[in-house]
């Protein structure tokens, strides 16, 4: 049996606030890690700046952009960025960010956007969360843009019917195209979009079990939800972030846990509940990540308020994954106890020493997690028929008879984007292992007796 490090090893892990030392200030508004200038070191946009990754050991600021969501869109090699609060797309012309038309879009206000090819013809899509005017309660619409060969985007859909807050996607049915789950707000259900393939998504939420919501409500106050298999079977499993508060009904739909039951369960899913996920009201957008290298895909959950109802703290919380759908909380250990509200998570080994990082709050802290193995995998697209982002590509890795998944995501809790390149802590393994890649369209490739410790870049066949 494969011996991974579970609680002693979570409870040395510890992250120090480096910010001032590594010269960045991220801001407050959503964080999107991507290697802008492929140099092989993972850059950071945030608080509305693009700060340049130097050998990780400095940040420098480069230029100035939105909230954005990042993947390569013409395939020149070269990551762009999509800013979902201003809808505008900026082309990366070797680190010079420039303005690209878009179509003329009906007027919407969005919190989120996720990056997948839709269609399968090798060029990433965008589908646009569309949220609320708050002084009107008018609800502002959804968008799907398709990539049309790098050269341009056409507004294929314009949907007004719910009030997005989050979006991702993830081939969660394993047929070879993306779908995308939309976290909705004002107790409204949850979104489930099944691709059929060419691109036409259909709600499947209700059928499928995945609305996250109690009995007695069509929904719940979804901000963001996050893609992860956190049970170890191979299978992308769900997290959706509920705010939730007392209600006249009962208390509303909490934050909870949906578990993929494969293709024997029809790909439906079960609901396990809060697995360990206290309550508290304003949690906010959830990012998932092994933070101590022990092969369990655990959890950094942030909240809206600092204080909320009758007084009460609120404080964004990490639950340790200690396995069998069993959280804990691991905030205090981990030294990221009693941080501010906010919407900000996102994952990246941006040091390149084995271990994720954590931007969240305004600041950046580094983990220092150590003595554990680790795999960084980096898949690249050939830019024809698989995007060079790779972004939909799954990795899978079986360590006698453990199966670690992890897929490559453009966009998840609200607004987030965690670093494209794939994060496999090992824990006490330092034997071979196989790797099963799963590109966008359904083609596998394996890659036998890979090494551990190594920073992996595996391109498309």
């Amino acid at each position: 049996m494969i011996c991974l490090l579970l609680s002693s090893l979570a409870n040395a892990t510890t992250f120090l606030d480096k910010s001032s030392e590594l010269g960045i200030a991220p801001g407050e508004t959503a964080a999107c890690w991507a290697d802008l200038d492929g140099d092989g070191w993972t850059d950071l946009v945030s608080g509305g700046a693009v700060w340049k990754n130097l050998g990780g050991k400095r940040f420098v600021k480069m230029a100035s952009v939105g909230q954005v969501v990042a993947a390569d869109f013409d395939n020149d090699g070269l990551v762009d960025l999509f800013s979902w609060s201003e809808l505008k797309l900026y082309r990366n012309k070797n680190g010079e960010f420039i303005l690209y038309p878009l179509p003329d879009l009906p007027k919407t206000a969005s919190r989120g956007a996720v990056c997948a090819d839709f269609n399968n013809d090798g060029f990433v899509d965008i589908y646009v969360g569309g949220y609320e005017h708050w002084e009107t309660q008018a609800t502002y619409p959804s968008l799907v843009l398709i990539n049309k060969g790098g050269k341009s985007f056409e507004l294929a859909s314009n949907v007004t019917k719910y009030r997005a807050r989050g979006v991702t996607a993830c081939d969660f049915d394993r047929d070879g195209d993306a779908d995308v789950y939309v976290s909705n707000y004002r107790l409204q259900p949850n979104l489930l979009l099944v691709n059929d393939g060419k691109g036409s998504l259909t709600d499947e939420a209700a059928k499928r079990n995945a609305v996250a919501t109690s009995e007695g409500f069509d929904g719940g106050h979804s901000i963001g939800s996050a893609w992860g298999d956190f049970d170890g079977d191979g299978e992308f499993d769900l997290f959706a972030g509920n705010f939730a508060h007392v209600d006249t009904r009962g208390d509303q739909p909490k934050s909870r846990f949906l578990r993929n039951l494969g293709t024997s369960g029809g790909y439906k899913f079960d609901d396990k509940g809060t697995c360990g996920v206290f309550y508290q009201e304003s949690y906010a957008s959830p990012a998932a990540a092994d933070y101590d290298n022990d092969g369990d895909l655990d959890l950094f959950f942030t909240t809206v308020y600092a204080s909320a109802s009758f007084g009460r703290k609120n404080f964004p919380v990490l639950f340790r994954n200690d396995g069998g759908f069993k959280f804990v909380d691991a905030t205090k250990e981990a030294g990221v106890a009693e941080l501010g509200a906010t919407y900000q998570a996102a994952w990246a080994d941006f040091d390149r020493d084995g271990d994720l990082d954590l931007v969240s709050n305004g600041k950046l802290f580094v983990n220092q997690t150590s003595g554990t193995h680790w795999l960084s995998v980096q898949l690249v697209g050939d830019g024809k028929l698989i995007n060079r982002s790779a972004v939909g590509a799954q990795v899978r890795i079986v360590i006698q008879g453990k199966t670690i998944a992890r897929q490559v995501e453009a966009g998840t809790g609200e607004g987030n984007q965690s670093d494209l390149s794939l994060h496999f802590g090992l824990g006490s393994y330092s034997g071979l292992v196989d790797l099963e890649v799963t590109w966008p369209g359904g083609k596998v490739q394996r890659i036998a007796d890979v090494k551990p410790d190594q920073f992996l870049r595996v391109t498309a066949p």
